[in-house]
């Protein structure tokens, strides 16, 4: 076997690999169906293809698989949008459909091919270019001199009622391939509510830098004194798409000004201590809210940001006090509070990720620990809490239906959900996996005076165990799951 057929077949991936709830397996879903609808361009009526009642092996064998050499370029016209934000196409060059990212349905594009999906006619490629551009791509709209570049950002080219419009058809097509229910059952999806702002949004980034070259070798972990310092300083920011290899990010729009003011002074900071460094670190900068009553000055700013356990260099006499310039202050007035003229905020931003982090959300505070997870789009807290109280409990002329009294929040993480409806209820059980998410859902109904919620650290898959008190019909289910969906445990408790 060649050396190049050798790489051939070890970039050639299959199926088996798509995880149950990964991104390659809803990937895989809507690559199945764009070529299922544009199968015509290379099979006749005659012939199967993958995803027939035929073996993959059959398909095969009737209609061979054209793999293009691997870091070939390729010209793809792109048909679809799939739900992972990439674009699906065609080429003349190939039967199968391409994945290119930073794309548009109706660009024609120019990407390079990474890697193949043989079973399921499907390859991955990074994008090049645009040779003609789709009618509804819009480049006036992007905002940063990274995109199409870092993993972080895929449609700044794209209008944002585009986006919401697309964020719909993502739950439609989640309920129609995963969720096994009959087309007569699947609810209908509503128009997604949109963000107050599109950039300036993020409260928490991570960028981070990669150690020395050979710092991950063998010899190197095995003997310390083979160990090499930086002999300048590396990338820090995110990675590029596609890739393992970081993106040196100066600034990030989509980031809170305070944010993004704490990540040009940490890149400062680690540029100036460069030197204690054997190895690469995760900067976390999380904003934080401090309120003061709107007569009185804001209170003055904190300069002093601990580093976390990941970024602090491990050097014994690090000054672990303040960076070399303060965190920008950033007041303004509150106007999610119940009463807007009562306030003022400044945002500052945190390093250390024990450290708490306090956001208001109208009458409500929450504290959490700042490399804890919380939504990280805090503009858009009080209009989906609101939507969460007028949508929890079952319309008012609901004849012959018992009154509900009872929530279980079944992710409750801190507290979020349970807190901001627990005045429609008598009684509110939270529940979550960490422990540490807990004492942080506990410590915040302390803060805001909620006694009728109470907190539990177990799986959700026993959540119903913990509930057996509560009368079925009375009760409310509040879900909103991990990433992955809720597991099968779960979901038949909660349908059982």
């Amino acid at each position: 076997m060649t050396k190049r057929k050798r790489q051939q077949e070890y970039h050639t991936k299959r199926m088996k690999t798509a995880q149950e709830g990964s991104n390659e397996q809803v990937l895989l879903a809507d690559v199945r169906d764009l070529f299922d609808k544009g199968r015509d361009r290379f099979v006749t009526k005659s012939q199967t293809v993958c995803g027939s009642d035929s073996s993959v092996a059959e398909a095969e064998a009737e209609v061979p698989p054209s793999l293009l050499e691997r870091f070939s370029e390729v010209e793809v016209k792109i048909s679809a949008l799939s739900s992972t934000g990439d674009g699906l196409g065609f080429s003349s060059m190939s039967d199968h459909v391409f994945v290119v990212p930073f794309t548009l349905p109706g660009d024609i594009v120019k990407a390079k091919v990474i890697s193949h999906f043989a079973e399921a006619r499907c390859t991955l490629t990074d994008f090049i270019s645009v040779l003609e551009p789709s009618s509804q791509r819009n480049n006036a709209l992007v905002r940063c001199p990274y995109f199409a570049k870092c993993s972080g950002c895929q449609f700044q080219m794209f209008s944002y009622e585009e986006q919401l419009a697309h964020k719909k058809t993502i739950v439609e097509k989640a309920y129609r391939n995963f969720s096994s229910l009959p087309p007569e059952m699947i609810p209908i999806i509503a128009d997604t509510v949109g963000s107050p702002m599109q950039y300036g949004y993020r409260t928490k980034i991570t960028p981070h830098f990669n150690g020395p070259p050979g710092t991950s070798s063998r010899k190197a972990r095995r003997n310390p004194s083979e160990q090499q310092r930086f002999d300048e300083v590396p990338p820090i920011g995110f990675m590029i798409k596609g890739t393992r290899k970081t993106m040196d990010i100066e600034d990030c729009p989509i980031a809170t000004d305070a944010v993004r003011d704490g990540l040009r002074q940490e890149r400062k900071r680690v540029a100036e201590e460069i030197s204690k460094y054997k190895r690469g670190a995760t900067i976390l900068l999380r904003e934080t809210t401090k309120r003061s009553p709107n007569k009185s000055q804001p209170p003055a700013i904190d300069d002093s940001h601990p580093l976390s356990n990941e970024t602090k260099p491990p050097s014994s006499n690090h000054p672990n006090a303040q960076p070399a310039n303060p965190p920008q202050d950033i007041s303004h007035t509150n106007l999610n509070s119940p009463n807007s003229s009562s306030y003022l905020e400044t945002k500052t931003y945190i390093t250390d990720q024990n450290a708490l982090s306090t956001e208001y959300i109208g009458p409500y505070t929450f504290l959490n620990p700042a490399g804890a997870f919380f939504q990280n789009n805090n503009s858009i807290l009080p209009t989906f809490t609101s939507y969460i109280r007028s949508h929890i409990l079952p319309p008012s002329n609901s004849r012959g239906s018992p009154k509900i009294n009872y929530l279980i929040d079944a992710y409750s993480g801190s507290g979020l959900f349970t807190i901001t409806l627990s005045s429609l209820f008598k009684s509110c059980l939270g529940i979550d996996i960490a422990p540490s998410s807990i004492a942080s859902a506990r410590q915040n109904a302390t803060l805001n005076n909620i006694p009728n919620a109470t907190f539990i650290a177990a799986d959700a898959s026993q959540i119903f165990a913990q509930a057996k008190h509560l009368p079925a019909d009375e009760t409310v289910v509040m879900i909103d799951p991990p990433r992955k969906g809720c597991d099968d445990g779960f979901l038949k408790q909660l349908l059982g």
